[in-house]
């Protein structure tokens, strides 16, 4: 696959985005506790996260034995403010913000995991994307996505945030670059899922309010910590998938 050169490749390091469901979903600590809960071991000292947003992912996993984090970030306006959270100390001394997509990365630089955060459905070419991305996994090292699952859940609300798509399982192991093995799949959220549908069916509400992402997080999530093993995480809102550089 050809690199972009020239003004393409500039046009691709720096991508504008509104960013306006990084503040709805900002206080959801039990979710994003939860999910983190699911890849932890899969995390390893060199991480490149990709759309890294106002850098909630990393400030949430301090414990880590990370030695070096770069968080992408593609918004010239949201990487300014990532920066200003590292230079005031918010963020680990070991996260490095940077503006740009996997496209800007130096053809040598190797991570021992790649992540993508409820950012992969925000990139049009997404099996591109990864194979991009693969080229920059060291030996034995991980790619991790996190989306969210089901098109048929998808709403104005994905549209209006810029999703081009929400993702089966199976569509998106399909994504998986063929030298990479899968180490984890499985949809993550039954009670989540069960609550979207029956907005879909009954409310029709555009989007949620502040105050339903409170009851989801701290009630619905909780339910389902418990119920996603039982049912043998094959229900979910999200979708969760690790595969491993052999």
């Amino acid at each position: 696959m050809k690199e972009p050169d020239g003004a393409e490749a500039d046009e691709r390091m720096s991508i504008p985005y509104s960013g306006g469901e990084l503040e709805l979903f900002a206080e959801a600590n039990i979710w994003r506790a939860y999910w983190q809960g699911q890849v932890t071991g899969f995390i390893g000292k060199r991480v490149l996260e990709v759309g890294a947003g106002l850098g909630s992912v990393v400030r949430s996993l301090p414990a880590l034995a990370v030695e070096r984090w770069v968080a992408l970030e593609p918004d010239p306006a949201m990487a300014d403010r990532l920066l200003s959270l590292s230079r005031s100390g918010i963020i680990p001394p070991y996260c490095e913000p940077r503006l740009g997509t996997t496209a800007s990365l130096g053809p040598a630089e190797q991570f021992d995991t790649v992540l993508y955060v409820d950012v992969l459905e925000h990139i049009e070419d997404d099996r591109a994307e990864l194979m991009r991305a693969t080229r920059h996994l060291a030996r034995n090292g991980t790619l991790i996505v996190l989306a969210p699952a089901h098109q048929w859940l998808y709403t104005p609300f994905d549209a209006a945030i810029g999703h081009f798509r929400r993702y089966e399982l199976a569509g998106l192991l399909d994504l998986g670059p063929p030298d990479l093995s899968v180490a984890r799949a499985r949809y993550l959220d039954t009670v989540g899922l069960l609550a979207s549908l029956a907005n879909r069916l009954l409310l029709k509400q555009s989007a949620p309010t502040p105050a339903q992402i409170r009851v989801w997080d701290q009630v619905m999530v909780r339910v389902s910590r418990w119920l996603d093993p039982a049912v043998r995480f094959r229900l979910g809102k999200s979708v969760l998938v690790v595969w491993r550089n052999a």
